[in-house]
């Protein structure tokens, strides 16, 4: 054994109670996005590296998701130094650098770690795997190449990431159609208003400058109509048959990165990114229009009414969901198979609008 190797075998054992403490950690995370988080945090240090990044894919391969973490120190004034960690979601995933995504491009190829020189020092990229596919990829930057020992660990971290995502992933699922479930809706949230919330995020809006590409967004809730007939006349199980094949329609007519959940019953919920109202209508109506298109069996023909309402942070997001469905139900009252946006009735009369200090909650 070289010494180079030794050194590098003594540093990983050194490292391995940290390590185990870390995973135990991680595995006692409740919620999908911290657990990424805590990856990062986790194999950062492990490779004694600043910056590492996650990047997800749908099952088309497309970018949806890039997570960056990184750590710094910072002096006090009285001379201590303390570590200051950041974590931040790309939004604008256009900008994502050419040679990371050629990198993960070959990882999804060949199955297998890729590098690739960055300058003088080495991007690499691990891929995730998810239902025995591609579903993302762990990827950072240093000056040498990984050593056997950090490989195997590298391995060792991302598979028990994978296999406790997947456990926590089918808990935030609804079990007929596959869509996130409710539960998973009120995570998301806490973490939309927090996005929302940031100083700069309306500020620059405000100022009439341009954010980044799709950074305003839009709630919906979504009722298939007359379903309740349905299953009177057909049975259950036919309903639960014509549930599952009206998510897929929307499913697939939502774009990658939008988000649909199945709220309760024939209800769902979607949030998704536009930049004005007009786009964030021809995303609800491409997918009423796919739904009303679409021959199903032995129904053949059903309807969706929506209702949906900008997000703000100055509203609790209860409210936002309230003023998206009484939008909905004014679809209904107007006749159904249509799309109704809630500021655009309070222009027309049809509803009065509430300050949001008068909400009232109990």
């Amino acid at each position: 054994m070289t010494t180079e190797n030794k050194i590098s075998n003594e540093t990983s054992q050194n490292r391995l109670p940290g390590l185990l403490g870390k995973l135990g950690k991680m595995t006692s995370i409740r919620d999908t996005e911290v657990l990424e988080q805590s990856l990062l945090r986790t194999l950062g240090p492990l490779l004694g590296v600043l910056d590492t990044a996650l990047y997800r894919t749908d099952d088309r391969q497309a970018l949806i998701r890039v997570i960056n973490y990184h750590r710094s120190k910072v002096v006090e004034a009285d001379g201590v130094s303390r570590v200051v960690e950041r974590i931040e979601e790309v939004t604008n995933l256009a900008a994502v650098a050419g040679d990371v995504i050629g990198l993960t491009d070959n990882v999804r190829l060949l199955g297998k770690p890729c590098t690739r020189l960055r300058g003088s020092e080495v991007l690499i990229a691990y891929p995730l795997y998810g239902d025995n596919e591609v579903c993302g990829y762990f990827v950072f930057q240093r000056d040498r190449e990984v050593s056997p020992t950090e490989d195997t660990m590298i391995r060792g971290v991302l598979e028990v990431f994978s296999n406790y995502y997947a456990l926590l992933d089918i808990s935030q699922r609804d079990r007929l159609t596959g869509l996130l479930n409710r539960q998973a809706l009120e995570s998301n949230f806490d973490r939309l208003w927090t996005v929302l919330a940031q100083p700069d995020f309306y500020a620059e809006r405000a100022a009439g400058r341009r954010t980044t590409p799709g950074s305003n967004y839009w709630l919906g809730v979504i009722d298939i109509d007359s379903f309740k007939q349905v299953n009177d006349t057909f049975g259950h199980m036919v309903g639960d048959e014509i549930l599952l094949l009206a998510a897929r329609l929307m499913s697939n007519a939502f774009r990658s990165g939008d988000l649909l959940y199945r709220y309760g019953g024939e209800e769902f919920v979607a949030i998704v990114t536009a930049e004005n109202e007009a786009i964030a209508r021809n995303i609800f109506e491409r997918v009423r229009l796919a739904v009303e298109a679409c021959t199903f069996p032995r129904v053949e023909k059903l309807t969706i009414s929506v209702g949906y309402c900008q997000a703000d942070p100055n509203i609790l997001p209860v409210e936002v969901l309230s003023r998206a469905d009484r939008s909905l139900y004014q679809a209904k009252q107007d006749g159904r198979n249509r799309v109704y946006e809630y500021q655009e009735l309070v222009r027309a009369g049809v509803f009065k609008e509430i300050d949001a200090n008068e909400v009232e909650f109990f």
